[in-house]
């Protein structure tokens, strides 16, 4: 039996996605890659190893996620390790984005998400193996960011949704893990990743220059290096007991302590008020 992995990644035909599937071909994995435009993905990967199968997939059609799920099986005989990777940023306060703007994103990055993840798992359970990668953001452990709370909101859901698919699936033999990626220097601030309210007003002075700063300024000086990260869940996907939860890079890894600091302060501070309303 071959020992290396089958891995199905999702969103493959830029930003990390695209990275990760480039280093598991030249590391010798096979490799199922989707995304919505076929054309654009091979181009992006330019590979005509047979142990790579682009896939033309519409993530929030569950019968079209079910049927590459399955041509993944037909093609490479199983299916070891997923990542759900899919997904773009939406910016725009509470107020300006439409009930639209708002449902589109959680479509993309939540549903899509759970549509793989419904449709992949009788394969895994069968196999009484096989790894989950739900990659969320640092934007889903802390939802500070003025203009970004639907984008963040999408994944704290990722999150949510991790922690209680790892309990469910344990007795299966599958590992789960939510990754929150810092800034990487990939086109997600840019070139269709990232997008803007159809409506801005102009009263919201603190969202428009975070706005600006990630357009502008951040977009191009992002501390993370793609490569790394692709390295990174390669070695995640080969941990015996990996984490449920993994932070990826140094400016995460601050992010996230500050804001575990911050919880544990407040919940404290209030513990009096808290703990008073027992019988």
């Amino acid at each position: 039996m071959d020992t290396k992995k089958v891995w199905f990644v999702t969103g493959a035909s830029k930003g990390l996605g695209l990275t990760l599937v480039r280093r598991l071909l030249n590391e010798g994995y096979s490799v199922a890659a989707t995304s919505r435009n076929l054309s654009e993905l091979k181009t992006a990967v330019n590979s005509e190893s047979e142990s790579f199968l682009p896939l033309e997939m519409d993530l929030i059609n569950e019968k079209n996620v079910g049927e590459a799920i399955q041509k993944t099986v037909d093609y490479f005989g199983k299916i070891d390790v997923i990542v759900n990777n899919a997904g773009y940023g939406q910016l725009g306060t509470l107020e300006e984005l439409t009930d639209e703007e708002s449902r589109k994103n959680f479509d993309t990055n939540v549903f899509g998400s759970l549509n793989v993840i419904r449709k992949v798992m009788p394969h895994l359970r069968a196999q009484k193996r096989g790894s989950i990668i739900n990659i969320a953001s640092i934007g889903g452990l802390t939802g500070e960011f003025a203009g970004w709370g639907v984008y963040c909101s999408t994944k704290f859901a990722v999150v949510g949704f991790t922690e209680a698919l790892a309990a469910e699936v344990k007795e299966f033999g599958i590992n789960t893990t939510v990754v929150f990626p810092g800034y990487f220097r990939t086109d997600f601030l840019t070139g269709g990743s990232l997008r803007t309210p159809e409506n801005e007003i102009s009263d919201y002075t603190t969202a428009r220059k975070l706005q600006i700063a990630h357009e502008q300024e951040i977009n191009g000086n992002q501390p993370g290096d793609p490569e790394k990260a692709a390295l990174a869940m390669i070695e995640l996907a080969e941990m015996e007991n990996p984490p449920v939860h993994l932070v990826l890079g140094s400016d995460a890894f601050q992010i996230a302590g500050n804001k575990l600091n911050a919880l544990q302060n407040e919940i404290s501070d209030f513990k009096t008020l808290s703990v008073s309303t027992d019988y």
